[in-house]
């Protein structure tokens, strides 16, 4: 695959309204993540809220790690729900995107743990030999 190719499935123009729309209305956990992880806050990395690529929109993505986080709410906790997850999960992988996930509760409990796991992604290519 080409990088070309990889450009051509982000923020689709089709999905930017829908895109702003969910910018705009971050969930109380989603808020609480984007103010550490705006401005670069995490070793220098910048992440974007409500990034797409393909159809999919992640809760943030950082671009130079490839790094895609997601915040799973009560929604989340159904079968329907964890296989469209598995797929998405698969679709984002074959684009080399890592997808890490956190339970909202996590942000408000623990924002400590979810930062040094994000951080702790940083670089996963290299260590994946990619």
């Amino acid at each position: 695959m080409t990088r070309d190719s990889r450009i051509a499935i982000n923020n689709l123009p089709h999905l930017k309204h829908f895109r702003r729309t969910l910018r705009k209305n971050l969930t109380p956990a989603e808020a609480k993540l984007w103010n550490y992880l705006k401005g670069s806050k995490i070793d220098g990395r910048k992440f974007r809220r409500q990034h797409s690529v393909g159809v999919y929109i992640l809760d943030f993505y950082c671009t130079s790690e490839r790094l895609g986080v997601e915040l799973d709410g009560e929604v989340h906790y159904n079968d329907w729900a964890r296989e469209y997850d598995y797929e998405r999960t698969l679709f984002l992988n074959s684009f080399d995107i890592k997808i890490i996930r956190f339970e909202n509760r996590l942000v408000f409990e623990e924002i400590e743990f979810v930062i040094h796991q994000i951080s702790s992604c940083f670089g996963w290519r290299e260590d994946a030999g990619s």
